[in-house]
């Protein structure tokens, strides 16, 4: 079963969390700080599935975003592996319509407020 799905850029930085199990707010942000440490210590030589405290996190790598899992002890690690890349397929046919550079201003760069968020989707304020 998954219990947490993290979208994490270079600088450690928590684009996008999704918690499947009640964690409270300041256990969440302690876990994510040693979930993405331990990933980003981690060489591409090395495997993406690491065994961590009472479950396993797998992960995959994409340019400058990391993507992890957390699932309990019984989950399939090749199957979570693939859910990543096959998510991560769709969001890449989702915003190539509407263009890459949304995705990485949404996901990897510093988010911008919610209003020039709305504004820049209208063309009516440039995103920088």
């Amino acid at each position: 079963m998954i219990k947490f799905f993290l979208m994490v850029n270079k600088q450690g930085q928590t684009r996008l969390s999704k918690y499947y199990e009640h964690v409270e707010i300041n256990k969440r942000t302690l876990l994510e700080t040693e979930v993405i440490k331990s990933c980003l210590s981690r060489s591409n030589e090395q495997c993406s599935f690491i065994e961590y405290k009472d479950f396993k996190l797998i992960y995959r790598q994409y340019a400058a975003l990391f993507i992890v899992v957390g699932v309990n002890d019984t989950e399939n690690e090749m199957a979570i592996y693939e859910f990543i890349h096959n998510f991560v397929e769709v969001l890449d046919d989702y915003f190539s319509r509407v263009g890459l550079h949304v995705l990485q201003l949404l996901l990897i760069e510093q988010p911008l407020p919610a209003a020039s968020r709305l504004a820049a989707r209208a063309g009516t304020v440039s995103a920088k």
